[in-house]
């Protein structure tokens, strides 16, 4: 309990002021927590305001299209979580009637809410007593406690989980853990944390012992594959731009692309063969916008993204709409696509 007071205490002086803290609706707080998973505050919170300005209840996400969600979602990156957020809202605005489950166990039954965000919930909107593990959490206990266990181990998952319970303060669980979730983020962060203010640094092993840059532990699991993508974008006479839709399952599903080929090491001539129902193209007419690729590292994949272009003489074939989506070369922002190629439409194509 002493833990609890001291971090309690903390936070109360050191709190940042954030818009869901002021909140005890389950609605506020499920999107937010969905927001800022694997993702910092200061990116996701422009999305949390202008999410809920465009739905400010779950029966209006719920009735909203997917296209506009994922491209409201733009930039944020996991995609998946968009997808699951709005088939949640379905799901609680259909069966629900609107109202979350009000305990962590039927908050686990909903799509995309795992252990970590039922307690969120459950504590912040219900005062469930249920502790919060995240990796702030992980982190925290790790050096205050020496724990080296690593912490995406069965075992470590298991052995933080029951040293979480046993300090939560069970009377104001809403406060501890966002107390101790808080203090992960700006006091006790994974490099150049604020040991010298710290009010754990008496009883902290981590700080003792000299492993604050060895605590926690975490297996190494993720194997990064290194993929070349190429992208081509055509352009017909009338500034049609073609679309392709993800449909494959992948953190990119139901995001558009230009039409994709997909190597595993560089090429020099786009592959046209390998395209059914594009207009012919000759490979002289192809013209590589960035000689230098552009990086760009995801979880599990590190890509390298190249451009090509062909600007053809004649309108597109109608027929190529049950294949593609056609585009106005000045409606391609209103499409969500990945990020990179966000940036690549807004440096690029919008200024030709």
């Amino acid at each position: 309990m002493q833990f609890a007071k001291a971090l309690i205490n903390w936070y109360n002086t050191h709190q940042r002021d954030l818009p869901w803290r002021h909140s005890t609706q389950a609605y506020e707080i499920w999107l937010s927590e969905i927001m800022l998973q694997q993702t910092q505050v200061k990116q996701a919170l422009p999305y949390y305001l202008k999410f809920l300005k465009h739905f400010p209840t779950v029966h209006d996400l719920a009735k909203a299209d997917e296209d506009q969600v994922l491209k409201l979602w733009q930039g944020l990156g996991y995609y998946s979580r968009a997808r699951n957020l709005h088939f949640t809202a379905k799901d609680i605005s259909k069966n629900y009637n609107g109202s979350f489950p009000t305990t962590y166990k039927n908050l686990l039954q909903l799509k995309g809410v795992g252990e970590y965000t039922a307690a969120a919930i459950a504590s912040f909107a219900f005062n469930e007593p249920k502790a919060v593990v995240d990796g702030n959490v992980y982190r925290v206990l790790s050096r205050v406690f020496g724990i080296d266990t690593p912490i995406n181990s069965t075992e470590g998952i298991k052995q933080f989980k029951i040293k979480a319970n046993e300090l939560l303060d069970r009377k104001n669980p809403a406060t501890y853990n966002q107390a101790i979730m808080e203090f992960g983020a700006i006091q006790c962060k994974p490099k150049q944390p604020n040991c010298l203010f710290c009010p754990f640094q008496n009883i902290c092993v981590a700080f003792q012992q000299s492993k604050i840059e060895v605590l926690p532990v975490k297996l190494k699991k993720t194997k990064v594959k290194t993929r070349y993508f190429n992208y081509l974008i055509i352009e017909d006479e009338r500034e049609n731009i073609l679309l392709n839709k993800r449909n494959q399952k992948g953190i990119w599903q139901n995001l558009y692309e230009f039409i994709l080929s997909d190597t595993t090491k560089q090429i020099d001539d786009f592959p046209l063969d390998k395209f059914q129902y594009l207009p012919k193209i000759k490979s002289k007419d192809i013209r590589l916008l960035n000689s230098t690729p552009i990086k760009h590292v995801l979880t599990h994949r590190k890509l390298f993204v190249r451009f090509w272009q062909v600007k053809l003489s004649e309108a597109f074939d109608p027929q190529l709409a049950e294949h593609y989506e056609i585009v106005k070369h000045d409606q391609l922002n209103d499409y969500a696509v990945p990020v990179l190629i966000e940036n690549f439409i807004k440096q690029y194509v919008l200024r030709a």
